[in-house]
């Protein structure tokens, strides 16, 4: 798509030997230990800590359980250390515990009089928890206990530290206790194939679960889901528990959710749409939040998913640190608030770097499995194959067919093929497209960081120029996709491609020839497209950098086609 990926951290071998931390695998503790930390949820905000350099605060999102947690922000040579001392019986065994997620976290210990022991973790988008134990000496009776970032690095979170062993003297906090069922169940949101609910955080709640019917669907972390692969036109209806260490909560008040009638592929979407590139990583181009995507893209493709280990398949991993400390929870919250906004939000798999190959029946139902699954997480609509070393025709309709089987009729599926890829209807992309032309949206080629090529009339046509797009596309609307399936993909800024920008008035220009036969250049297609879905840009970030010069032009152009 773009050179865009993040860099790689790696770590010098002086600080990886500075990293060398102590992680030991811990069991539960006993009936008779107590956590002897005190404000370990930091509900009363900085009572007994101490963290350097005022780099501490306690914040009421994100939290894991109760109503607030710990930010502590390095800066400059402060690692932002936050300590506690904790009294403790000598020669005696205690399991020490945090939750953290944001930037890189630390959790150890210090004055146990035998080894002192520490645990880390990097960035995560998520609560992880971090655990260790440790044995103090014979004439120890307090020890500090602390958490701290690492240099350079964005801020950290921590919630719900303890110190679980004999009881030290110095008072403890309670243990948990079951939460009460959530209140404020709605239906905050629905398609052909999924209802999205919301509700109220519960005090003391580490999780929910959400069940349809009377049966557990899904669990999650924060107090929103949204629950798929539902029949169209059908009632179904959800409640949601609380859980925690002590147990789950009674089921909330049921409340019922209808799926839309079926609208067929790109359901809601408006006749002309724009698609648009958001970037999950941070290259330059202005960093945004998905609330932040202008209001002239009708699709929101985001950039991309990540191949793991697994042929096939795929997942999605937000880079928090790199937006700025954008949370997993901000980002579903976004999808949802963009979807009732009539917008559709995808998952784009691939890129200049991608690495997903496709290439026989098991890799294709990973793919299918997978982002069925990132699409159930995080309420995506759908999936942009964006795929530029490659694809098989075979196996990639074989996991598009099967992903549309489980998302039900409601699926967007949008492409972002290369010149080379569409010049001709035995190239794979092209077949793929053709043979899955009932249930794909849109192919949005991409007409930049391209060397010359043929047109629908055999002629040699050179980038950046009316007739290359004109030319191009009619090989697609001639060759079998209908015109709604058709779409110009170019750079939002000449910051956004090697090579192939064009200002938005030769976009516009191109748009109309196809769609009303003015405007063009010395090719002239055979026939007008009214039915012409409309452009795609790289990236709405860049258009951002440029003062949305882009979408402020081809935006209204695009939906004002006829």
């Amino acid at each position: 798509m773009s050179p865009h990926r993040r860099s790689l951290r790696f770590w010098s071998g002086a600080l990886t030997a500075a990293l060398a931390l102590t992680v030991t695998t811990v069991g539960q503790a006993s009936a008779a230990d107590v956590n002897n930390a005190r404000n370990a949820g930091f509900e009363s905000g900085l009572s007994d800590w101490t963290c350097s350099a005022g780099s501490g605060t306690t914040v009421s999102s994100p939290v894991r359980t109760g109503t607030a947690a710990l930010q502590a922000t390095p800066s400059g040579q402060d690692n932002a250390r936050c300590a506690q001392s904790v009294q403790v019986k000598p020669n005696s065994t205690y399991t020490l515990g945090a939750w953290v997620r944001g930037g890189y976290a630390y959790l150890g210990v210090t004055g146990t009089g035998t080894t002192d022991v520490s645990t880390w973790t990097p960035d995560s988008s998520s609560w992880k928890q971090l655990s260790t134990s440790f044995t103090t000496g014979s004439s120890t009776t307090s020890v500090t206990v602390y958490t701290h970032g690492w240099y350079g690095q964005s801020a950290y979170y921590a919630d719900d530290v303890s110190v679980f062993g004999p009881d030290g003297g110095g008072g403890t906090d309670p243990g948990p206790t079951i939460p009460s069922a959530p209140g404020g169940l709605n239906v905050s949101g629905t398609t052909s194939s999924s209802v999205s609910l919301a509700w109220n955080a519960v005090s003391g709640a580490t999780g929910y679960t959400v069940y349809r019917d009377g049966t557990k669907v899904t669990a999650v972390s924060g107090t929103s889901a949204t629950v798929t692969g539902l029949a169209a036109s059908t009632s179904y209806s959800f409640q949601v528990t609380a859980t925690n260490g002590a147990g789950e909560s009674p089921k909330s008040a049921a409340v019922t959710g209808t799926t839309n009638k079926p609208n067929g592929p790109g359901p809601a979407l408006p006749k002309h749409a724009v698609t648009g590139y958001w970037q999950n990583f941070n290259n330059g181009a202005t960093v945004q939040k998905l609330a932040d995507v202008q209001a002239q893209y009708d699709i929101i493709a985001v950039a991309f998913a990540d191949a793991t280990s697994t042929p096939g398949a795929v997942t999605f991993n937000l880079d928090s640190a790199g937006l700025g400390g954008y949370t997993v929870d901000q980002f579903k919250a976004d999808i949802r608030a963009k979807q009732a906004a009539g917008k559709k939000v995808i998952v784009s798999v691939g890129g200049e770097r991608g690495t997903v190959a496709v290439n026989d029946a098991a890799s294709a139902a990973n793919f299918a499995n997978s982002v069925y699954s990132v699409m159930q997480t995080y309420g995506f609509d759908g999936v942009d194959i964006d795929l530029e070393n490659g694809l098989n025709a075979t196996y990639m309709t074989q996991a598009l067919r099967s992903l549309s089987a489980k998302a039900g009729s409601s699926l967007i599926i949008t492409m972002a093929p290369q010149t080379i890829d569409m010049q001709s209807t035995s190239n794979s992309y092209f077949q793929t497209a053709l043979n899955i032309k009932d249930i794909l949206t849109v192919v949005n080629m991409q007409y930049y960081n391209s060397g010359s090529m043929l047109g629908c009339d055999g002629k040699v046509y050179s980038q950046g120029s009316v007739d290359f797009l004109t030319a191009l596309a009619c090989i697609q609307l001639e060759g079998g996709l209908a015109p709604s399936q058709v779409g110009l993909g170019l750079p939002a800024s000449t910051r956004g491609a090697g090579s192939g920008y064009v200002s938005p008035t030769v976009v516009n220009n191109a748009l109309d020839c196809l769609a009303k036969g003015t405007g063009c250049g010395s090719f002239k297609p055979p026939r007008t497209y009214p039915g012409l879905r409309g452009a795609m840009t790289w990236s709405t970030n860049w258009d951002a950098t440029a003062g949305n010069a882009w979408s402020n032009a081809v935006g209204p152009h695009v939906h004002g086609l006829p």
